[in-house]
């Protein structure tokens, strides 16, 4: 692990003036922080801003680069003006992340050049990953796939760096919630960021809320599933979904799925 530490410092060296895809994520704040150690303000860290972010999401990253001490610039995307995005198919991510290469190009060319770098990790390349082809189109780099960092070891590099991140539950941006071919609309990202507020505000960390059109399927971590067995905790999590204006509310038993496609399975009363 620390040999591949050393080569991801080396690495950014070698590239220099850079700017850093940076969502608050694990990997890209933990690439942002070894990032701002070797090169100090020579690195900027761009977040994109859209309908897709929850707005606690940007909040959070703008505190993160805050803690590192790092320049950090919100810019706005626009993937949601696209027809090919909206349609949400499988390549929907390719088109989100082409849009953010493209403006971070523009923030590049104002800088005199920098490289693109992102937070890719050596977990990423056994995926369906279009955002992956997007990178490679835009010539983004993925230091964390060059030193051969996996998401273990970037956890626990990060927490001996003291990040607030190195126990973040996985994260993904709101169009995820949404099944595949049903379009991304404003609407639908705002009522699942309003349902996946609702329920953190209650104490639950690892929250997914599937968008069904009038229906929400709530997934949860293990832990947070136990503490749903109770019925008062239960009646509080179907109401703090209902409060983003879903009429039937599911909370799935099996839990929270990175890609969770199933049929709701318990319904509250509507």
């Amino acid at each position: 692990m620390e040999s591949r530490l050393a080569a991801l410092k080396q690495r950014l060296r070698d590239i220099g003036p850079c700017l850093v895809a940076f969502s608050g994520g694990v990997d890209s704040t933990f690439l942002l922080r070894v990032a701002h150690d070797v090169l100090g303000d020579a690195v900027l860290a761009i977040t994109a801003v859209s309908p897709s972010l929850a707005a606690a999401e940007r909040d959070g990253a703008q505190a993160l680069a805050r803690l590192i001490g790092a320049s950090h610039l919100l810019v706005e995307t626009h993937e949601i003006d696209d027809p090919r995005y909206v349609r949400n198919d499988r390549s929907r991510c390719y088109f989100c992340k082409s849009e953010l290469f493209r403006v971070m190009r523009e923030v590049a060319r104002a800088h005199r050049g920098r490289v693109l770098l992102y937070g890719a990790i050596p977990e990423d390349l056994g995926d369906d990953r279009p955002g992956m082809v997007a990178a490679g189109e835009s010539g983004v780099r993925a230091p964390l796939i060059e030193a051969g960092l996996s998401k273990e070891m970037i956890r626990t590099l990060s927490r001996q760096l003291g990040l607030p991140t190195w126990d973040k539950p996985a994260m993904a941006c709101l169009a995820s919630r949404l099944p595949r071919a049903t379009p991304v609309t404003r609407e639908a990202l705002g009522q699942v960021e309003r349902a996946e507020a609702a329920v953190r505000s209650l104490g639950y960390r690892q929250v997914r809320v599937r968008h069904h059109g009038t229906r929400a399927r709530l997934e949860l971590d293990a832990h947070g599933l136990q503490e749903a067995e109770a019925p008062a905790a239960r009646r509080l999590l179907i109401e703090a979904v209902r409060s983003a204006g879903f009429a039937v509310v599911v909370i799935d038993p099996r839990g929270y799925r990175p890609a969770g496609s199933a049929v709701p399975s318990r319904t509250a009363p509507a």
